[in-house]
């Protein structure tokens, strides 16, 4: 068992989360997460509440969450997939990942204040500093949203 990854301790929670991503508030987009397969696949949660600042002006009269703010939060939560990933292989963390690329992004319901969104991302694959990860977002057990998503590693040139 010499060969196994330390665990990760579930919920990792938003002060966690603080710690692996740099977003703050109003664009942290992810209060916990629930469930980890490093390297593979991650669920987290996202608490949509009425004080989001973007309700104020979409739409006033009849609150519903940006689609870009949910494909957001999706990416945010492909984030921790490997921030979490790269400290359990002892790397300390990965290099901060920029989004780069959507692809077949589509929205079924809306989102709306009191839900909670469910975001379930999995890593499809990881080369040369881009992630190609498929991600999908629930509310109750209903598919909301769902796209790809590509991510490339910061170049600090």
């Amino acid at each position: 068992m010499s060969d196994s990854k330390p665990a990760v301790k579930l919920p990792v929670d938003v002060e966690q989360i603080q710690q692996l991503l740099p977003h703050r508030y109003p664009f942290l987009l992810v209060d916990r997460v629930i469930e980890i397969e490093p390297g593979k696949c991650i669920t987290a949660i996202k608490n949509v509440t009425i004080n989001e600042p973007f309700f104020q002006g979409h739409f006033p009269g009849h609150p519903v969450m940006p689609g870009v703010l949910i494909v957001e939060a999706m990416a945010q939560t492909a984030g921790l997939l490997t921030q979490i990933t790269s400290q359990l292989d002892g790397q300390g963390g990965s290099p901060l990942f920029y989004l780069v690329k959507v692809d077949n992004a589509r929205f079924s319901a809306v989102v709306a204040p009191g839900d909670q969104l469910r975001m379930e991302v999995s890593l499809k694959r990881l080369i040369r500093g881009m992630g190609l990860f498929e991600a999908r977002s629930l509310v109750d057990g209903k598919v909301v949203a769902c796209c790809e998503l590509m991510c490339a590693a910061r170049s600090d040139k």
